[in-house]
């Protein structure tokens, strides 16, 4: 039996921020700055896609002279973002990043997010499937233990 090829739904973060057009770029700032994440998804009133907002589009604002308090979401997103379904493959996927040179492609189901897939999803699924080439030693217990580096939150037993 063939293995199952690896999709958004696999690898997508599913918990994620969208912003509603009226959003301010100031908001829009602060909620970035504080959720460590560079963009996010802006929806309409009935919740779907219609836009992505990024650090870059916020940067492009003041360079333009708009305060951050004064210009929205709508005004700035990049409109009809590239997006994709919970079954588009991992290589579609890759491809789209590296084709339109984007840093995460939100998953919609019904035009609706549930999910993101960034770069860093894409390396951590590559990282899950390849052996690590770093590994975190512990003696904390008084036995050493070795662990997959994989996330700060997240530890592996190697065996």
């Amino acid at each position: 039996m063939a293995a199952r090829e690896i999709v958004a739904k696999d690898i997508m973060t599913k918990t994620l921020i969208a912003a509603k057009k009226e959003a301010t770029g100031r908001h829009l700032a602060e909620k970035m700055l504080s959720g460590s994440f560079s963009g996010m998804p802006v929806v309409d009133g009935n919740n779907k896609l219609i836009g992505v907002v990024s650090e870059f589009d916020l940067i492009k604002a003041l360079e333009y002279g708009k305060p951050l308090d004064k210009v929205t979401a709508e005004e700035i997103m990049t409109k009809k973002p590239i997006s994709v379904t919970e079954d588009t493959n991992v290589e579609d996927i890759i491809h789209i990043m590296t084709k339109q040179n984007v840093m995460r492609v939100p998953v919609v189901k019904n035009d609706i997010p549930i999910g993101v897939v960034s770069r860093c999803d894409i390396l951590k699924c590559v990282y899950g499937v390849l052996k690590p080439e770093f590994i975190k030693i512990s003696s904390e217990r008084g036995e050493v233990e070795f662990f997959a580096e994989i996330s700060s939150s997240e530890k592996t037993t190697l065996t």
